[in-house]
């Protein structure tokens, strides 16, 4: 299979997952679920360690397989979770999926971004990495900056000469300013939409 026809396989699959995603949330409203998020919330915790850990197998997936949108799963984790316990399974997941693209792309190269982004993308951050030093400040920059595009990053950042130990303290002390901005603007955003319906 090509890089162009992954990436197209790829787009397709975030589509629908946004779609079905869409489908739910106008479903589980019109179901009440939104009207009582606690009772959902006490439901999850009698699952024991098994809704957190499918929770947190979902976000590793969706950082090195952009199928689910992102921020969507990042808020679902607040709101089904609470805001600390829904933090932290985030952060867990996001940084273990993000230490995992490092590592595939480390040991896979060039050919295994190109399933991922298009070449286009690659060669415009690629060109970033020609000095290593001004590289590792603009990818810390870029994971604490929650509109930059990380996930493409960590990428680009396996081909590089950067140590893991620095990719993983960066990760590590950065991504939860990304994660607590993300789900603080979309539960915002959402509550703020749903006083319309």
């Amino acid at each position: 299979m090509s890089p162009t026809t992954a990436r197209r396989f790829i787009n397709l699959g975030a589509f629908v997952s946004l779609s079905v995603c869409l489908g739910l949330t106008v479903y589980w409203y019109q179901l009440g679920v939104f009207h009582d998020l606690p009772s959902l919330q006490a439901y999850l915790t009698t699952t024991g360690l098994v809704g957190p850990l499918i929770f947190i197998g979902i976000q590793i997936i969706q950082v090195v397989i952009p199928i689910i949108p992102g921020g969507i799963s990042t808020a679902a984790g607040v709101l089904l979770f609470g805001p600390w316990a829904g933090f932290a399974y985030n952060y867990i997941g996001i940084s273990i999926g993000s230490c995992l693209n490092f590592f595939l792309a480390r040991h896979y190269g060039k050919p295994f971004i190109l399933f991922i982004i298009s070449e286009a993308t690659y060669d415009k951050y690629i060109a970033k990495t020609t000095n290593q030093h001004r590289f590792n400040w603009l990818f810390a920059a870029a994971i604490i900056a929650p509109v930059a595009p990380d996930d493409v990053l960590c990428l680009i950042a396996g081909l590089t000469k950067m140590k893991f130990s620095t990719f993983f303290w960066i990760i590590v002390l950065g991504k939860p300013v990304t994660i607590a901005a993300y789900s603080y603007a979309l539960i915002v955003g959402a509550q703020w939409l749903l006083q319309f319906f």
